[in-house]
């Protein structure tokens, strides 16, 4: 199925004790490339994230976002630092002594000196927290990836009918082509009788001539390996992997024969109908860069 580099995903939920947020949003980008921001303390995290979403998605730029906080109180613990608190208390006594201020120091205040007070968590298993992150990161990405998957449905419509359309000018193209050389025949016969008037000319010259025209202006291998590429097209869009990059390579190959077929072409509708196959293979082309 094809598929969009483009989603969002949002999940949250309380897990064994932890309130869990994941966001994850993906754009378009040449290769996998994943930034995570995450809640300090739990970045051990980071790692086992990035390869669980490289083992579900193949290709783009993604951003996450997780925030753990423990709803849990247990095994937490706060701890006073006597020596800092016994150390700040003297001082404020010797502040109060030497300035001949009325209060002292007071329980409010010590609390709020750096260290006094600490809170100390029990160091947490990294798996059993990865396991339980999981159980939101999952269905997150479920989500993620439905989004890419109905733009990719939306992507493979929009390409399969500029394709129709190429291949319905490619058959107007086929239809002018044999008349690009009899026109080219009739032209050489009356520039020559215009130029001997009477005189009797070699037709077998003028056949032989005609000849190497319809040979250098011939266009039929490019419009069979056109109409190739874009059954190859068709094939790619009903696979059920990544396929951005070969589509990608066989838009160029298509881009190459539709030039080829403009800088042989004699003819002015033709000449007319190779920019308009390049206009649609270039928004095909603009298409691919968002699938993965």
């Amino acid at each position: 199925m094809l598929k969009s580099m483009t989603g969002f995903g949002r999940g949250e939920a309380i897990v064994n004790g932890m309130h869990v947020v994941f966001e994850v949003k993906s754009v378009n980008h040449k290769y996998f490339e994943v930034n995570a921001r995450i809640t300090r303390g739990y970045l051990f995290l980071e790692d086992k994230l990035k390869t669980y979403l490289q083992g579900r998605l193949s290709r783009g730029k993604v951003d996450v976002f997780l925030q753990i906080e423990n709803v849990d109180e247990s095994g937490v613990q706060v701890e006073v630092n006597h020596l800092l608190a016994g150390g700040y208390y003297q001082a404020l006594l010797e502040l109060q002594e030497r300035y001949s201020l009325p209060d002292g120091p007071s329980l409010a205040l010590l609390s709020k000196y750096p260290e006094v007070l600490s809170i100390r968590k029990e160091p947490e298993d990294e798996e059993v927290v990865w396991k339980a992150v999981l159980q939101v990161v999952s269905p997150t990405v479920d989500s993620l990836l439905t989004m890419r998957e109905a733009e990719g449905l939306r992507l493979k419509a929009d390409i399969m009918e500029k394709s129709n359309h190429i291949l319905d000018l490619v058959g107007r193209i086929e239809q002018l082509a044999p008349q690009v050389v009899a026109a080219y025949r009739e032209r050489l016969q009356s520039k020559v009788q215009e130029l001997l008037g009477d005189s009797r000319f070699d037709e077998q010259r003028i056949l032989t001539e005609v000849a190497i025209f319809a040979d250098k202006s011939a266009i039929d291998e490019e419009t069979v390996r056109l109409r190739s590429h874009f059954s190859q097209l068709e094939y790619l869009l009903e696979l059920q992997e990544p396929v951005g990059r070969k589509i990608d390579f066989l838009v160029q190959e298509m881009n190459r024969e539709v030039n080829t077929i403009g800088s042989k072409s004699q003819n002015t509708d033709i000449a007319y109908l190779v920019v308009d196959i390049k206009a649609d293979i270039e928004k095909i082309r603009e298409q691919i860069q968002n699938v993965e």
